[in-house]
């Protein structure tokens, strides 16, 4: 029989000291009370301090779809009623779910998805973060309630293919409630093959992720409704993980094209550049359609050339400006054929632009090093502050690796840091036209704030000074 809230919370000695034992305040205790469950990340320190038997716990309204607990601790029992999918972390933990999206079979190529599971705060945006190619190689966990509420669209597409692995939401996929909306999230996602789990406590996996960093996961949805538990800790250990793996190379383009389209806008939707000023060259390590559109719009014409183009590939273009562009993996792997290259166009000294990988490969290739953080930042609330200018820009970003700012050699400076966490955020040569920044420009959380960074480009392509802080 399951022992009751309010006598597991009595054996613990009230609520103060349930809260202190478990590390929550008395709030999240209350919250015990009312919804007349405990979450299952305290159960070991429950079971310790009390010695109640696992099994009360589990048989209290927590053991549903959506509980965590670990591997271990499913040993010889049945699938939580209601659950039909799951997700397994590396450090053997299962969260149960109810499955949407398409199904999983061992049979299929690409098995039961497997990557990095990482948190995304952004409020708004589902559609473009699944369609982000930096999130290849990831499972993301939307820590926001309400994913689906504005159905999905093919305006929003930042890519024609979905490079996320999977994804995590707390509530069943919300019904669409919005103009925009051209098909519900559920069906999007089975025609594109991209499984998700709902009903999983997106608060404890998120904290577990924020306090013991990123860790592996694999995500099961099977057809047959049987989960074999110890094979899918098997895939998930055999997963080599994002540190030294390439993918830029798995979401570039297969080959150059030009771009004019330009941002959306009310009432009209998208437009088209007619009149460019200037021609740039955007490298493609796993481009966000919206950043074309951007650089279309502040006057480029734009041609957009695969990955792994040389130097002289790129300057065979005779462009004005390079863009290099947002991208997933580690930028030590990309930056082996990258690097060269883009050393080939410093040399040149034809100006130069890049975001998230574009900003990591940069600093590589003006010698500096990049290290995997501990967390990554994907969001759109992450604050920024231009030591050019002294503001505090809200930006949206997406990235698990950084640029270690000790490392920059002489001629290179650090212009922008993040408000978190302290790490870099962008950097610029003093000595030639080279600078970029950690984040995306092209999103809108501010909404405008960090839209100047094109107009600096642009500055940049026509000599004009650059305002770099001086070293």
């Amino acid at each position: 029989m399951p022992i009751p809230i309010d006598t597991i919370i009595e054996r613990l000695g009230g609520a103060d000291a349930a809260a202190r034992l478990t590390g929550v305040g008395t709030e999240a205790v209350r919250k015990w009370r009312q919804a007349r469950s405990i979450p299952s990340r305290h159960w070991s320190a429950i079971i310790a301090a009390t010695g109640i038997a696992l099994a009360d716990l589990q048989n209290s309204p927590t053991h549903t779809a959506g509980a965590s607990m670990a591997d271990s601790n499913l040993a010889g029992q049945d699938v939580p009623p209601g659950a039909t999918a799951a997700l397994i972390l590396a450090d053997g933990s299962v969260f149960w779910g109810r499955g949407i999206g398409a199904r999983t079979t061992a049979t299929l190529p690409a098995g039961h998805p497997v990557g990095e599971v990482c948190f995304n705060t952004g409020m708004t945006g589902y559609q473009e973060t699944l369609t982000d190619p930096s999130y290849a190689g990831q499972i993301i966990v939307f820590t926001f309630p309400h994913i689906g509420n504005v159905g999905t669209n093919a305006e929003d597409m930042e890519a024609i293919n979905v490079a996320a692995r999977g994804l995590v939401i707390k509530q069943d996929i919300t019904e669409p409630s919005n103009w925009r909306s051209a098909q519900h999230l559920d069906a999007w996602l089975q025609t594109r093959g991209i499984v998700g789990i709902a009903g999983v406590d997106t608060r404890a996996l998120t904290v577990r992720i924020r306090d013991g960093g990123p860790q592996t996961g694999v995500l099961c949805f099977p057809a047959d409704g049987r989960f074999d538990l110890a094979a899918l800790r098997a895939q998930g250990a055999a997963w080599p993980g994002l540190e030294g793996m390439d993918l830029a190379k798995e979401v570039t383009c297969g080959q150059s094209y030009g771009w004019t389209e330009t941002r959306w806008s009310w009432p009209n939707g998208t437009g088209t550049q007619s009149a460019p000023k200037h021609h740039v060259v955007a490298v493609d390590y796993g481009a966000k359609q919206n950043i074309l559109r951007c650089l279309a719009s502040a006057g480029f014409r734009v041609t957009v050339v695969p990955a792994s183009s040389t130097g002289d590939e790129i300057l065979r273009h005779k462009p004005d400006g390079v863009f290099l562009s947002n991208g997933p993996g580690d930028p030590a792997a990309t930056g082996v054929y990258a690097e060269p290259a883009i050393r080939a166009v410093l040399d040149a000294g034809v100006p130069l632009f890049g975001i998230c990988l574009g900003h990591q490969l940069l600093a590589r290739a003006l010698g500096a090093t990049t290290y995997k953080l501990d967390r990554g930042h994907r969001g759109a609330n992450q604050p920024v502050k231009d030591l050019t200018t002294g503001k505090v820009e809200i930006t949206s970003q997406n990235h698990g690796f950084a640029v270690d700012v000790a490392s920059l050699p002489a001629g290179v400076t650090a212009t922008h840091v993040s408000l978190f966490d302290g790490s870099n955020e962008g950097i610029a040569c003093t000595d030639r036209p080279a600078f970029s920044v950690q984040y995306h420009p092209e999103a809108s959380p501010g909404p405008t704030d960090s839209h100047y960074l094109f107009q600096r480009f642009v500055d940049l392509i026509e000599g004009r000074e650059l305002g770099v802080v001086r070293a």
